[in-house]
């Protein structure tokens, strides 16, 4: 199997989206680059992700060309694709449709409470665009910029990391921060990390000195 390394990592990925409670059905997708070569492994489009197997992953170029694998690749392989076209640092990509997320994606903004979850701020909001648009992956990636997480209104959340581990710990991070916050709100006691702290938890991270 062509490609093994990168289409056994999304496969693993997804299933523990899937299990985490992040994705559902077919919903979602997660994309990883090739270190070496400029291809990209990404889930299929409408096939079970608890019946998938390694070699059922799609490889697309850098520009979306179907290369390789049995089924279409995923519809949103514009916006993953534009991000890894102009993030040269990134390496995976990781879409949900997290509820809490899509909850402060509506509400219109998301602020950390916690140590661990300053590293992935600022999150910013893209507008709502039709999914699997070349006009959504120009907008995703203008509004991620060099960050780790946007939120998609009415529609989700798109993470990126170095590698899918890092990826996937923005996704669950990001997840983690909503719902924190949709739950604080609710008992109206919400307040967010200090932005002092959120800098300096940014720079001990930056350094690896983070507890």
């Amino acid at each position: 199997m062509k490609y093994e390394k990168i289409r056994k990592q999304v496969l693993e990925a997804i299933l523990d989206a899937v299990d985490m409670g992040l994705i559902k059905g077919t919903s979602g997708n997660i994309a990883v680059r090739d270190e070496e070569e400029d291809v990209v492994a990404i889930t299929p489009s409408g096939i079970a992700y608890k019946t998938m197997k390694a070699e059922d992953i799609a490889i697309v170029d850098l520009n979306g060309k179907w290369l390789d694998g049995p089924y279409k690749p995923s519809s949103e392989v514009p916006m993953h694709t534009a991000i890894l076209r102009a993030r040269p640092d990134i390496k995976a990509t990781v879409h949900t449709h997290g509820m809490f997320a899509t909850i402060a994606a509506m509400e219109g903004e998301l602020l950390p409470t916690t140590p661990p979850q300053a590293e992935f701020v600022p999150i910013n909001i893209v507008p709502f665009t039709m999914p699997g648009s070349n006009d959504l992956a120009d907008l995703v990636v203008k509004t991620l910029g060099d960050g780790r997480a946007a939120l998609m209104k009415n529609h989700g959340m798109i993470c990126c990391g170095k590698n899918i581990k890092a990826a996937m710990a923005a996704t669950i991070y990001t997840e983690e921060m909503a719902t924190t916050q949709y739950y604080a709100k609710s008992a109206g006691i919400f307040k967010p990390l200090p932005e002092e702290a959120v800098q300096k938890m940014k720079e001990l991270i930056a350094a690896d000195q983070a507890v």
